[in-house]
Order: C-alpha cells, then structure tokens, then sequence
C-alpha cells in the first residue's frame, strides 16, 4: 500500500493503527481476518474533525451491511487509544476504561460494550476469525470487565440486605436522645399517696417541639405508655422493652412511712427510679418507638396523663390480660410450629438457652448479694466489740492500737457495703433486665407463630371453600355457585394477605434481634467494666485503710 505525498504529513489513519495490532510479524500483508477487524471498526468510526474517512481497504462488508460486532463497539464505547504504537498501552487503557465504565452498566443488566447484553458465545463466535493472539487480548479486557463488573456487584446485594441496619446506626450517630428519671416525690397521705418522678429529655430529634424539657408522671403512667407501645407494635413483631415490676409491699413501705423521711434515701423508690429510667432509655433508642406519638406525648406533654386505670391487676383490662396470658401459655404448650427456617430455629434455641443461663447467673448474685451483705454485717460486729475491748483494755498502746483497728473495720464496712450496691446495680439489675427483655423477644417470636396459625388457617378454609364449589359444579347448583365463588376469592385474598403478614413479621424480628444482640452486648461490656471499675477501687481504698492501721499495730510496746 503507497502513500501519496499528499499525506506524508498527516497522522496515519486509526484503521492503519487498528491493523498494526494484529500484524504480529511487522509485514504489510492484508489478510482476511485483519480486514474483517478494520471493517468492523469502521462501522462504529470515532472521526476526529481533522481526519478524513477512509473506505474499507477490502469490501468484504459494504455499507449498506449492518453487523452486529460487541468488539467494535468495545473500541468504540470505551474510546481505544488506537493512536498509540505501544500494544501493552492498548491492554491498559482497554481494561481500565472497561472496569470504570462498564461495571455500574453491567449491574443494572446493561454491559458496556455498546448497550448491548453480553453474550460470550456470540463474542466467541464473532472473534473466532481473528488472529489467535488478537482474540486472546480482546477475551482477556472481556473477562476483566465481566469479573469486575460482578465484583463491584456484590457488595451492593449485602448493602442491600442491611441497609435499614446501616440506616439505623447512622441516624443513632446523628441524633440523640437522653431522658433522666428524678427527684421522686409523694403526692397525698397514707394509702391513698402515690409518688411522681421527674422526667427529664435532651434531645436533637426534630419531631419533637423543644430541645430540652422535662414533665412529671407516675409509676402507672409508664405502665400505661407500655400498654399503649404493645397494642400497637407487638403484633408486628416490635420487641417492647418490659416496664419495671410492680412491688406491692415495698410500695406500701413508702406509703406508710412518715411524711419527714426523704424519699431519695428510700433503697426501694431509687432502685425504682433507676429502672424506669433504664426502661424510658431503651424506648427511645428504638428508631420506631422514639417516634410513636404514644411515646413523644409521654415526654413532652406538661399536663397529668389520663390516669391508666386498666394498668390494675383487679381492673377488668387486668383480668383480660391475665386470662389472654394463659389462653397464650396453653397455646405454646398445645401448639408446635414446624419451623421451615434455620435461622429462627437456631435463634430460638440461642434465646433459650441465654434465658436459663441469665437465670442461674441471677441466682449466683443474688447469694453473692446476700453473703456480701452478712460479711458487711459481721464487720461491723467485729468493730464494735473491737472499740469495747479498747474501752477496756489498761495498756495504752493496745488500747490505742485497737481503738484504731475498730475505726478501720467501721471503714472496710462501709466499703464492703458499697460493694454491695454496685453488686446489685452493675449485675443484679442488669441480669433482671434482660431476663425481662428475654421474655419481649419471646413475646415477638410468639407473635409470628400467631400470624403462622392465622396463615395455616386460611389455607384449610380455603381448600375447603374449593372443595365446596367443586361440589356445586359437579351437582349444577348454579344458583349458589356465585357465592361460592365469592367465598373463594375472599379466603384467596385472605391467604395471600396472611402470606405477606409472616414475611413482614418474619423480617420485623430479624433486624429487632439483630438491634437486641448490639444493645446486650453494648450494655454487658458497660456494666462488666462499671463493675470492675468499683472493685479495683475498692480494694485500693481497703489496702489505703490498713497501710494506714499497720504503723499503730507495730506501735505496741
């Protein structure tokens, strides 16, 4: 092929450069397969205004032929550098421009090779003609940018999965709400008195009218809010934080006591007053019951609440609920779900067992609780009848030395009864918690195992409603036909609306236990190390009060 002098100064064309790729032996011959390549890109040009359109060196395709060829329009839509001598550029820029462009395409069933579906029989097809080493390169962009493209797939579908997770986190780390429950006070004389607590929001959520503000409510309020949050989200398999439990007898404690006696140093109204603080904290760390208009008017409503009436084990809403409690209980004794899913098997058998080993753990701190408390007693026993026989004794360093010995045991009972506070407050209430929390999860798995019977049991009636029809076709009742007709689409509707109930309750507790799971082991690890924390302190002060007793134990003369 000759040039004319004409075009001794103009760049040589992109076919030309196009040919050089495939012409491995530096030669000048114009085979089939390279003309069927330069052809193929011609058809697709990418023409620079300063160059001129050549034809087809061989007219083995004409213009009026229109030939569907994905590797012409892999050089044209990722734009080829065909300009450049250098074949290893040709390979990088081919499978850069690939994996950059074509991977979001590819993910929404679109490749990037000219809008066209990628079909790799057809490319091997259409590129079994080229050279062996062309066709290799052209495969290997191709396989880059497939693999590339489902790599950049994947982590889409598992976003996909926990994106309300994801959603939840960032908006926890957005927003934030904190509610303190204080300054507890009796409201009337005797039995007929009842205590208020000081409800206390600080919040930057925008559905709510003030930043900061703070109402007053009693013990049968949060009841009432809890009564309220279950009726509308149980049923949905919502896990309800449980309310703190009701103490008749330490209650009638405080009714009785003198009207002089602070409240604040009752053990019973701030272990009280600690629990429903836990219990407001927990609502509102859940994204849906944060926002439930039950639950904002709890907080932000300054008036007294309707007085929740129902929250009585004598009202007739108590006696309903005590016998919907054992109608429930009969139900999961009677009734055994064949549980199709591995996953809410597994994870009902997890709940089982933290729920007897959280019991038995209870129990252990409850002796530790009862033995720590009889240690503080027999201290402060031995403290007094060490301070007796230093009264007594005639030798004045002994006396000195157990008088002494006396004000450090008084100081270790104090400590020893610390500790057993922080016993109760870091374990005991920790362990009750969630042994409460432990039965809402169950309630939530109790409740899709309601919506699974409601399922099951429009299956059956539909059956039989088909079964009845059947009957009237075959007896020509076609007087009741059109009832029976009617009667199957309603029992059709109501299983395909039982179907989507379970999938959506089925989903519901999935992310309620996945959120259940970050909050208990968020709340273990806090406790464990507040607790840890107070034991460390407490026996740094012990080895204080002692280095401090030893010079008058050696005083003694």
């Amino acid at each position: 092929m000759a040039e004319t002098g004409d075009h001794s100064t103009v760049p040589p064309p992109r076919h030309r450069q196009t040919r050089d790729l495939f012409d491995s032996d530096g030669d000048d011959d114009s085979d089939t397969n390279e003309d069927l390549f330069v052809s193929t890109v011609e058809s697709h040009p990418v023409v620079d205004s300063n160059e001129t359109k050549l034809e087809p060196k061989n007219n083995i395709i004409d213009n009026n032929t229109t030939f569907d060829n994905p590797i012409g329009d892999l050089i044209v839509s990722h734009e080829i550098n065909l300009d450049d001598d250098d074949d290893s550029n040709y390979e990088r820029n081919s499978t850069s421009n690939a994996a950059n462009n074509s991977s979001k395409q590819v993910m929404n069933g679109i490749d990037g090779i000219g809008g066209r579906k990628v079909v790799t029989n057809d490319l091997l097809d259409k590129s079994s003609t080229l050279p062996i080493d062309s066709t290799k390169a052209i495969l290997s962009t191709t396989s880059s940018i497939t693999s590339s493209a489902i790599d950049s797939r994947k982590p889409n579908q598992d976003s996909s999965i926990s994106s309300s997770s994801v959603t939840n986190k960032i908006s926890s780390n957005e927003r934030h709400i904190n509610v303190t429950v204080g300054e507890p006070q009796r409201i009337g004389e005797g039995m007929s008195s009842y205590v208020v607590y000081k409800v206390e929001t600080k919040t930057d959520y925008p559905y709510f009218r003030r930043s900061h503000f703070s109402v007053n409510r009693r013990f049968s309020d949060f009841l009432g809010l809890h009564d309220k949050l279950s009726e509308k989200h149980l049923h949905l398999g919502r896990i309800i934080p449980p309310t703190p439990e009701k103490n008749a007898v330490g209650m009638a404690k405080v009714k009785m006591s003198s009207k002089e006696e602070s409240l604040s140093s009752s053990q019973f109204v701030e272990r009280r007053r600690a629990a429903l603080e836990r219990y407001l904290n927990r609502n509102a760390l859940h994204p849906t019951l944060c926002a439930d208009p039950d639950f904002r008017e709890f907080l932000e409503l300054d008036t007294d609440l309707p007085k929740a009436t129902n929250t009585s084990a004598l009202s007739g809403a108590g006696v309903k609920r005590l016998l919907s409690r054992v109608g429930d209980t009969v139900n999961k004794m009677t009734f055994r779900m064949d549980e199709s899913d591995p996953w809410f098997e597994e994870k009902q058998n997890q709940i089982e067992n933290l729920d007897q080993q959280l019991r038995k753990l209870y129990t252990s701190v409850e002796a530790l609780i009862h033995h720590r408390k009889e240690l503080t007693q027999t201290t402060g026993a031995f403290a007094r009848s060490a301070a007796m026989l230093g009264n007594c004794e005639e030798h004045t360093s002994l006396s000195c030395a157990l008088s002494q010995l006396a004000e450090t045991q008084e100081k270790v009972e104090q400590l020893y009864n610390k500790q057993v506070d922080n016993d109760f407050v870091y374990l005991g209430e920790l362990l009750k918690d969630y042994i409460a929390m432990i039965g809402a999860v169950k309630d939530a798995f109790h409740q899709r195992v309601k919506v699974f019977q409601m399922w099951q049991h429009s299956q059956q009636m539909l059956t039989k409603k088909r079964e009845i029809k059947a009957k009237l076709e075959l007896a020509l009742k076609t007087d009741k036909l059109s009832q029976a007709n009617d009667e199957v689409l309603e029992w059709e509707s109501k299983v395909s609306r039982g179907q989507e109930e379970f999938e959506s309750i089925s989903k519901t507790i999935r992310l309620e236990v996945e959120r259940f799971e970050v909050s208990r082991i968020r709340d273990f690890k806090d406790s464990i190390i507040k607790y840890m924390e107070s034991l460390l302190d407490s026996q740094q002060q012990l080895i204080k009060y002692w280095e401090a007793f030893l010079p008058e134990a050696k005083a003694i003369a």
